[in-house]
């Protein structure tokens, strides 16, 4: 079934302008990542603040410390790392590289890049100010210098891989389209599962990280204005009557 919301890059294939792609990118990027970011404080200060933590956080952190045995343990040290800084961006560039050389349409190969730059930064800022500490509980992972809200590895994760899921519609092959874009859906849960088990995240941490991907991936996909079928339909009727 045709979706337009992911065929936009395929409808509409005109290369912008310098100066289209810098103005959509600040208006329809960095605007919404604005208040994107101060939803994300906001609610942060809430839990740090008068919520005082969440007690069922910390029990449900406390609970999954009796689910660890040394496989699990093996298991989830990699689910963690997909989510890790360095494999994020080098997956990300390797991809970016591939679809760039395929498609000849850096608009389009350059949308997991945009996504992750504007996850980080909205992760990086929120984490700094509101300086949640991390669950007190044993920490399976080395912990990075940034605070436990929101959650980086997953929201890193959800913004890369709900990009590639989305990118992966342009796949010709049903069954290959199915299974890259099921692998993409689920990487970002294993992530998540695994920071929770490896105790370095409460559930709001997670929970939060995702919907910061999520927005972030949305927001990518929308970077550039394309004009739908029916619009370029329109134009072309018009030229036509010219």
């Amino acid at each position: 079934m045709s979706v337009p919301f992911l065929e936009r890059f395929e409808t509409d294939q005109s290369r912008p302008s310098p100066s289209q792609a810098l103005r959509d990118v600040a208006v329809r990027v960095l605007g919404p990542a604005l208040v994107l970011f101060a939803a994300i404080v906001g609610l942060g200060f809430l839990v740090v603040g008068p919520l005082g933590g969440l007690r069922s956080e910390y029990a449900l952190s406390t609970a999954v410390q009796s689910w660890r045995t040394p496989t699990w343990d093996a298991v989830t040290a990699v689910w963690s790392r997909i989510g890790n800084t360095e494999i994020i961006i080098g997956v990300a560039v390797l991809v970016v590289a591939v679809v760039w050389w395929r498609t000849r349409q850096w608009w389009y190969a350059v949308t997991p890049a945009i996504a992750i730059a504007v996850q980080a930064s909205v992760f990086v800022a929120a984490s700094a100010i509101v300086g949640r500490p991390r669950p007190p509980v044993a920490h399976l992972d080395p912990a990075p210098p940034t605070s436990s809200y929101p959650s980086g590895h997953v929201g890193a994760a959800t913004a890369l891989y709900l990009t590639f899921a989305m990118m992966a519609q342009r796949i010709q092959r049903a069954w290959l389209r199915r299974l890259v874009t099921a692998w993409c859906l689920l990487v970002p849960f294993l992530v998540a599962y695994a920071r929770l088990y490896r105790g370095m995240h409460s559930l709001l941490d997670i929970a939060v990280g995702a919907l910061n991907g999520v927005v972030c991936a949305l927001l990518a996909w929308h970077w550039l204005r394309r004009r739908g079928a029916r619009a370029q339909t329109a134009a072309a009727l018009a030229r036509a009557k010219e």
